[in-house]
């Protein structure tokens, strides 16, 4: 019924914020406020899947991240382990498709290696496209996607002055998604905190009040509806 009534984002990006401040509002330690954050993971994919979205990202763990109190950092490396493994099985029978953005380095072998099993278990899936941002960071993406361009030159397999919009595209860590249409930040905060610095340049950004652990598909659904509300213009009239 959604999809006939509204025009449905093509990619949405979703900013999870707010679990520590959930689990300290309620008096928890932070990490209960990540173990609760996996619900609202799943009725997202969930949700996304309902409505026709064609991918969805979603920013588990930033390069900046690894800030953090090391029992925290510890705690999120084998819970994002612990939550491909439970919901893989799932996400694949809906046909969805798993990928993951980001840097190899620091990632524990044991995540690296569910993550790559689950990429291999689902890369035939033709639904949404589910890509989960861990150990991401949008300038070390584009740090990255510069160096890829660097050893073309050197090789010869392209020359500087053919570089453009889509030669940087093409370098990025999903070169197929194009840019995305919507991205979400949950907890109020007013900033995209170094995510996907290229592909939201022209996105419509929906920030809402509600913590990360509360969010779902009505959420989702409010959020695609102002989405619809709004003109885009591309910089055009």
């Amino acid at each position: 019924m959604v999809k006939n009534e509204l025009e449905i984002p093509k990619r949405v990006a979703i900013i999870m914020d707010g679990n520590g401040r959930w689990a300290t509002a309620r008096g928890l330690p932070r990490i209960e406020g990540h173990r609760e954050g996996e619900k609202a993971v799943t009725a997202t994919v969930r949700a996304a899947v309902e409505f026709g979205i064609e991918a969805l990202t979603l920013y588990a763990f930033s390069t900046e991240n690894w800030k953090r109190p090391a029992d925290e950092v510890r705690f999120l490396m084998n819970f994002n382990r612990e939550l491909i493994d439970r919901r893989a099985s799932e996400f694949h029978e809906r046909n969805v498709r798993i990928r993951f953005l980001g840097r190899r380095s620091r990632l524990p072998n044991r995540l690296w290696k569910k993550m790559v099993e689950t990429t291999e278990l689902t890369k035939n899936n033709t639904g949404l496209k589910l890509n989960i941002a861990l150990n991401y960071g949008g300038r070390a993406e584009l740090v990255d996607a510069f160096k890829k361009m660097a050893h073309e030159i050197v090789d010869g397999r392209i020359k500087p002055d053919s570089i453009n919009e889509k030669t940087v595209s093409k370098c990025l860590y999903a070169p197929d998604i194009p840019d995305y249409d919507l991205l979400i930040r949950t907890a109020g905060e007013l900033r995209v905190s170094n995510f996907l610095l290229w592909e939201i340049a022209y996105a419509e950004i929906f920030v809402m009040p509600v913590l990360w652990p509360d969010f779902g598909k009505e959420h989702l659904l409010e959020a695609i509806r102002e989405y619809d509300r709004r003109t885009r213009k591309f910089g055009g009239l």
